[in-house]
């Protein structure tokens, strides 16, 4: 089986960045890499890249590479974005084209869920869209948005190595349950981590926020990853 990973847009992408900084394709290649170094513990399986850490490679040779090679899944990886500033909206969604085919909407049920189980993130549905790498793509297609990069507790997690490895976990498992992959010989099978789920640790509660921002800054300097959360 050939699968293509396509971490969207690139390093330098105008606008596709947190209001922070954050640029999203470092969280969409840190997925991808981690669900390409996961597939090799399958058989039979080739995997290709659409993306480049060179130049944001263009919709149309992403997706005409993809038909040229004939894979057979064509998962594009992304994080969202909610107009330009900080705002309440979070939460992952999943793609498919506008006509649902059925079984690019079977793969998408099977991802998505296993991100919203491993992350416990809210569930924003599986959705239909015309999106380029969806409608030109001959074969099954699937984008994923896992997070929003203008919340500022899913910038954090989009932020963390810990979350972004959980991504990858989440999204083989719904690609393994699909398509029932085989491990190799020489890696043991089992459950992945992403079952484990995101655990987090509260280190203060605070009623001031500039009292939350200060040992926030405190465990930054300790090397921690740290988000602020707020309940209302």
């Amino acid at each position: 089986m050939k699968i293509i990973l396509d971490a969207g847009h690139g390093y330098n992408t105008a606008g596709k960045r947190s209001p922070d900084g954050m640029r999203e394709y470092e969280f969409n290649r840190a997925v991808a890499e981690g669900v390409k170094d996961l597939l090799d513990s399958y058989k039979e399986i080739t995997v290709f890249t659409a993306h480049s850490d060179e130049r944001d490679v263009p919709l149309k040779e992403r997706t005409d590479k993809a038909n040229q090679l004939e894979v057979d899944c064509y998962l594009s990886i992304h994080a969202n974005a909610f107009e330009t500033g900080w705002n309440e909206v979070r939460g992952i969604e999943t793609y498919i084209y506008l006509t649902k085919p059925k079984e690019a909407a079977e793969l998408a049920r099977k991802i998505h869920n296993s991100l919203i189980s491993a992350t416990a993130m809210k569930d924003r549905g599986i959705k239909t869209a015309d999106f380029h790498v969806l409608r030109e793509t001959k074969m099954t297609a699937v984008l994923v948005e896992c997070g929003f990069m203008t919340n500022r507790e899913d910038a954090a997690l989009l932020r963390s190595t810990a979350y972004r490895k959980l991504c990858a976990e989440a999204i083989v498992k719904g690609l393994q349950e699909h398509y029932q992959w085989k491990k190799k010989d020489n890696f043991p099978a089992g459950k992945p981590a992403a079952e484990k789920g995101l655990f987090r640790v509260q280190a203060g509660a605070f009623r001031d926020r500039k009292n939350a921002e200060k040992l926030a800054e405190r465990l930054k300097k300790d090397g921690y990853e740290v988000f602020i959360y707020q309940d209302k």
